[in-house]
């Protein structure tokens, strides 16, 4: 069966550990892609706007984007799917945060429709670190006067920390209300209930008329799971965790460093992949 769609990743995937990609490769497959009939996709934890500045160089109209982990998908300023957290659930999270962790001990990083927020005890340092990934980044007094639909709440934590026993235990609070996720480098993301990757593409599927076989789908850490395992033709990167090899047995051509995602769109719309 023809390949009518490509997703993938973007930290750890598509991007190298200097956050950038081969732009002029990149604009080649995606020619290559549209003569094809091929969807391109970028699914990631990123706000859209994070994304589309990424994509500015090839043409941020060319791809569709997952953004916030499954929350939005937007192809050509259109929303196609989108879904928030209540009030009550988020208000939940902060109250979990709270009780177990104290303001030094991890940051809270909401992230809604119009922006992303921030309490007025983050660093300058910090608030310039996150401001590369949030393009609209406000500090506020309390997170309750925020006036925005909340997409999903992160609790971040340094960059190496181990954060699965943070995750497990958050699973085991709001198991069936909300659904959380390891996004790597220190952080966890708390979604609306059956929110993730795959959710998106199930929302595309059904606006293109497309099977999970016409699918490919290449990503690196926990929050791509439910997007691999719903693709016919999932690849994990070399440089992801070996859980994650474990999950998925096919492996991209090359490591994010060295232009895996590229080297391989290029073997599929050869014929050589999937």
């Amino acid at each position: 069966m023809a390949i009518r769609l490509i997703a993938t990743d973007m930290d750890g995937t598509l991007l190298n550990d200097d956050k950038k990609f081969n732009t002029e490769r990149m604009q080649q497959l995606l020619k290559q892609m549209q003569a094809q009939d091929i969807r391109f996709v970028a699914a990631s934890g990123n706000q859209r706007a994070k994304l589309e500045s990424y994509f500015e160089p090839v043409g941020a109209d060319q791809v569709t984007y997952i953004s916030d982990n499954g929350a939005v998908v937007t192809s050509q300023d259109t929303i196609i799917a989108e879904q928030a957290l209540s009030r009550e659930q988020v208000q939940a999270v902060l109250e979990w945060n709270a009780k177990h962790f104290s303001v030094q001990n991890n940051l809270i990083l909401i992230s809604g429709v119009n922006g992303a927020y921030v309490s007025n005890h983050a660093t300058p340092e910090l608030m310039k670190m996150l401001h590369f990934f949030f393009h609209n980044l406000y500090q506020v007094e309390k997170f309750s006067d925020i006036e925005d639909d909340i997409l999903r709440v992160s609790l971040i934590w340094e960059q190496d920390a181990d954060v699965n026993p943070h995750i497990e235990l958050l699973k085991t609070e709001f198991e069936g209300e909300m659904h959380v996720t390891g996004s790597g480098f220190g952080m966890v993301d708390i979604l609306a209930p059956n929110v993730n990757k795959r959710t998106g593409l199930e929302a595309l599927a059904k606006k293109w008329h497309l099977t999970p076989a016409e699918m490919v789908a290449i990503g690196d850490n926990a929050n791509d799971l439910e997007m691999l395992n719903y693709v016919g033709h999932p690849f994990v990167m070399p440089n992801a965790e070996p859980f994650m090899h474990e999950a998925i047995s096919e492996t991209a051509l090359a490591d994010n460093n060295h232009d895996g995602v590229l080297d391989t769109i290029e073997a599929i719309l050869k014929g050589d992949l999937a």
